[in-house]
């Protein structure tokens, strides 16, 4: 198995566009999200499990799994989350698992939002990573890119780890309350150094 890089941060914490300069660099990336967009898009393996457990008007009329209906659903009942988290984290951590294997990069970037939450799969990388900036930020993100209102926001950002377990837990943190260029920088830094842990004996 390759080196792999757990990385984690709240919502709006800036993930995607750290992950996107790691694979500028060189680095293999395997998104959690993106695999999970992927089995509930319109024919994707999960549907059916999905539209089983929580009905027909689970599915939009995209036929693709309706995500603003069920995150309002899932971020206001723990019950909901824990059968969709139940049905849906088996399917992506067995994608996630055989891209890691079959990646050629000198190293492998993990995306996952619940790294922390789960022992298992923090077992599965060699590092942590946590993107972090404030919750205030976080929330102005949130509400810019995916139109939520600030309550919506602040419900799935109690629902999540809290910033300082997230920061406790980690092995490295990229600071992501300034620039795009000051995150880049960051980013180099420590692909430089997974590099060199990547090509140390075990």
């Amino acid at each position: 198995m390759p080196f792999v890089v757990g990385l984690t941060g709240g919502i709006g914490s800036g993930k995607s566009a750290a992950a996107q300069e790691f694979a500028r660099l060189g680095a293999a990336v395997v998104d959690a999200d993106a695999i999970a967009h992927e089995l509930t898009a319109a024919g994707g393996a999960a549907l059916d499990e999905v539209r089983r457990a929580f009905g027909d008007d689970a599915i939009g009329a995209d036929g693709a799994m309706d995500r603003a209906r069920m995150r309002a659903r899932v971020f206001v009942d723990a019950g909901e989350r824990a059968r969709l988290e139940a049905l849906l984290h088996p399917l992506i951590r067995a994608e996630s698992e055989r891209r890691t294997a079959a990646a050629r990069a000198p190293y492998v970037i993990q995306v996952v939002p619940l790294l922390l939450e789960s022992a298992e799969a923090r077992r599965r990388v060699a590092r942590v990573l946590v993107i972090d900036c404030p919750e205030a930020m976080q929330i102005e993100r949130v509400r810019r890119r995916s139109g939520l209102d600030e309550a919506e926001a602040r419900r799935i950002l109690a629902a999540q780890l809290s910033r300082e377990a997230r920061r406790a837990a980690a092995d490295d943190i990229i600071d992501n309350s300034g620039s795009i260029d000051a995150l880049h920088k960051q980013v180099a830094v420590l692909h430089e150094r997974y590099l060199r842990l990547a090509r140390a004996p075990d």
